[in-house]
């Protein structure tokens, strides 16, 4: 499933930009759809836009019925009455979401402790690393996730200490009840702080397991974004015209 807000604070109506031959969030479908790893893929959505975009191209969208603080809310509310076992919220400004690491979630689900899986990436630009749009997560020896945050962790007070910083990569994994057992908690403290809804898994006591992924990302969230997702877009057009 694919949570698509049209009125988003930082960059509004950004799933809509124009990202080569499609909109932003006609690519994140297209490119889940191409993995074959799901019975279904479906946008949901609160706006007729969007709406109105992924049915030009023959896309599964359903608009959301409910007003919700977060796309897991809303892919909770479209999830409730279907038959499934495990759901992935792949987000809509997620272009180049590839097979592996979706396949790499599922996996997990080979453990029956797995509630809920997402996303890391090794993170070395310093800019990025400061950046309170990018999201860094901790996790302990077995890679389930100690927090989540804007700001950098952990804070290196020691310079001369090794440290290994995370991206996290706005992608999860869920069993069904612990998706809807998500909608069922208030909005929580953490997660009101730093608008992070992942963090209401982690105040209500349930672990998320992080999957360590190295597949090209950009997250659109801004302006600047956009502009890095079609210079990525066009290099590599250009690399694939190369090799053929």
């Amino acid at each position: 499933m694919i949570p698509a807000r049209l009125a988003s604070t930082r960059f509004p109506q950004k799933l809509l930009q124009q990202l080569g031959d499609q909109s932003v969030i006609a690519t994140v479908y297209l490119a889940v759809k191409k993995t074959t790893l799901f019975d279904d893929v479906i946008v949901v959505t609160d706006s007729e836009a969007i709406y109105e975009d992924l049915k030009k191209l023959g896309g599964n969208v359903v608009m959301s019925k409910g007003t919700h603080e977060s796309g897991t809310d809303r892919i909770a509310e479209a999830a409730a009455n279907m038959d499934v076992d495990v759901i992935i919220n792949v987000q809509g400004d997620t272009p180049f979401i590839q097979q592996e690491p979706l396949e790499k979630l599922l996996q997990q689900f080979e453990d029956e402790t797995v509630q809920v899986a997402s996303l890391m990436q090794h993170l070395d630009d310093v800019q990025q690393i400061q950046n309170p749009n990018v999201v860094k997560v901790c996790v302990d020896k077995k890679n389930n996730a100690l927090y989540f945050s804007r700001s950098v962790i952990p804070y290196q007070r020691d310079k001369a200490a090794t440290v290994t910083y995370y991206k996290h990569i706005g992608v999860y994994a869920f069993r069904k009840k612990a998706l809807l057992d998500f909608t069922t908690w208030p909005v929580s403290m953490l997660e009101n702080a730093e608008k992070l809804e992942q963090l209401r898994y982690l105040e209500n006591g349930v672990k998320l397991r992080m999957v360590l992924t190295h597949f090209t990302s950009v997250e659109i969230d801004t302006a600047e974004d956009l502009a890095r997702a079609r210079a990525l877009l066009d290099e590599m057009k250009n690399s694939k015209t190369e090799n053929e």
